[in-house]
């Protein structure tokens, strides 16, 4: 019988032995800041001339690591050492592949403040989202190691007395790995695990922005023991890289966490049958959000203001789950709309080095420059009640922003923005409320505050969202008990964290011997 796992405690800051012990994870990272890392192919390491910065987007001058970028050359190389060494890893046990998601748990659980550390560096992650973002990770390798456990024999099917019958999951191939530089270690990790647990050879392609903690994770698997050639650290532009490895007539499947467009270009690619290719490439993505939170007259107000404003600004609006829509009735709208301008107002912004700090830099300067392009059009679409500036002189700072009496056709009700904006719209009604929150080419989370049963019915079946949420915010799910992926735009539904999440990674076979 597999053991249930319970997820991994996320800290409390306010004890003043965390504290110190994250102070000491800063301290460790700092000791390795601007190193170089190679590319990991087939277990050696690469150098290429060709580097990606990776840079402290708190902190422009301070460098977290030079990496090693792929070239198509370095991609096809790596390609046919996944490709021959699926050959082997396809026929170890579960068991062996599940130990060392466990000791790889393992090792990150006793530097999960490095960890941490290090998404405050490389991401800007405030110290309570780099936790949760690592608890996370560990998560993640901790439950897909059970999944598969679960899973290693197959499901009973019926057999007669003439045949003996079997169902049994097999791996697919060479899975392609493209991770997001939101949740850097989480998704990454998650992504990476649930392909190689499940007897797939990887081609890892991270975040731009955040390779080095891909790199980390790297390290983390070999000590585990993972066989050289399983997994293949493979950073590169998406454009020489990316493109390359989806069109390849090897690649079996595509795993891809990012935005809309980069989703369904990879889907249209994917779908193209190249010279040489014998099957249909399977993509599992996730592709953003345009999320809403409902709050209606029975609510508690106090819990609605807070649960908005932690949903919308949390990792400065940089998640996928963000709250960037909030729908009031306009019996509340008032009351809601003022508490939640209230609390933003005493939000502090800043290099997130400081456990203090709430909320930190959006990612880099193509996002600050796109997210206050949107604060300029909410200027016209909605009221200015809370934020509205940006700076970039140290780092990429914009002040958690909120817009008022926005129509529910506006841009900034429809389209996303990924940053530390929250529109608010008001509704005359329950049923005018949920039509909002569908007007929507996304469908990944929502969250409904009230105390009404019948709006709770309504909207566990109108509202059309993967992830919906009662009486909470609309972020924050864990992995084991919110199984996450959205409709529409969002993706393919792929329920990361969820009891069905490996299956996307092999493909059934069934077996019958007459007797």
């Amino acid at each position: 019988m597999v053991v249930p796992y319970k997820h991994e405690p996320f800290t409390d800051f306010l004890v003043e032995e965390n504290k110190h012990a994250f102070e000491a994870g800063l301290k460790v990272v700092h000791s390795y800041l601007n190193h170089d890392y190679d590319l990991v192919i087939g277990g050696e390491r690469v150098a290429t001339k060709d580097k990606i910065i990776s840079i402290n987007p708190a902190n422009k001058e301070e460098i977290i690591g030079s990496v090693s970028k792929a070239t198509r050359e370095h991609a096809e190389k790596a390609m046919q050492i996944a490709d021959e060494t699926f050959k082997s890893w396809r026929k170890s046990k579960p068991e062996m592949r599940a130990d060392i998601l466990f000791r790889a748990a393992a090792i990150v659980r006793r530097r999960k403040h490095e960890f941490s550390a290090l998404l405050v560096k490389e991401a800007g992650k405030p110290w309570n989202e780099a936790d949760a973002d690592t608890a996370e990770a560990i998560d993640f390798m901790e439950y897909y190691g059970r999944q598969m456990l679960s899973l290693k024999d197959g499901i009973p099917v019926e057999s007669r007395q003439i045949e003996y019958n079997r169902f049994n999951y097999i791996p697919l191939g060479v899975g392609i790995v493209i991770s997001p530089w939101n949740f850097a270690f989480a998704i990454m990790a998650g992504m990476t695990s649930a392909a190689f647990v499940s007897g797939n050879t990887v081609l890892l392609k991270p975040a731009s922005t955040t390779p080095v903690v891909a790199a980390k994770f790297i390290e983390v698997l070999e000590e585990a023991g993972l066989p050289p050639g399983v997994v293949n650290y493979v950073p590169g532009s998406g454009a020489e890289v990316g493109d390359y490895l989806v069109d390849h007539h090897r690649t079996r499947f595509i795993s891809f966490t990012g935005s809309r467009e980069v989703g369904v270009r990879i889907y249209e690619r994917a779908a193209k049958v190249h010279e040489g290719q014998i099957w249909l490439k399977r993509v599992i993505a996730e592709m953003g959000g345009k999320d809403t939170i409902v709050v209606d007259s029975s609510a508690d107000l106090e819990l609605a203001a807070q649960s908005i404003v932690a949903s919308a600004f949390g990792f400065s609006g940089q998640k996928c789950s963000a709250c960037s829509r909030a729908v009031i009735l306009e019996d509340v709208y008032d009351r809601v709309l003022t508490r939640v301008v209230e609390i933003t107002k005493n939000l502090t912004v800043g290099n997130t080095k400081e456990s203090t700090i709430y909320m930190g830099p959006v990612i880099d300067q193509a996002a600050y420059e796109k997210i206050l392009s949107y604060i300029e059009i909410g200027k016209v679409e909605g009221r200015l009640v809370a934020g509205g500036n940006g700076d970039n002189s140290q780092g990429f700072f914009i002040e958690p922003t909120i817009f008022a009496d926005v129509s529910e056709n506006a841009r900034i009700m429809k389209e996303e923005i990924f940053g530390p904006v929250v529109a608010f719209c008001k509704a005359r009604d329950f049923d005018h409320a949920i039509d909002i929150a569908n007007n929507t080419e996304f469908g990944l989370t929502g969250a409904v505050l009230t105390n009404n049963r019948s709006h709770i019915e309504k909207a566990r079946e109108d509202f059309h969202v993967g992830n919906l949420y009662f009486n909470r915010g609309c972020t924050g799910a864990i992995v084991g008990y919110q199984p996450f992926g959205g409709f529409n735009m969002s993706g393919t539904d792929s329920k990361a964290g969820g009891p069905d999440y490996l299956l996307l990674h092999m493909q059934a076979k069934t077996t019958s011997e007459m007797l």
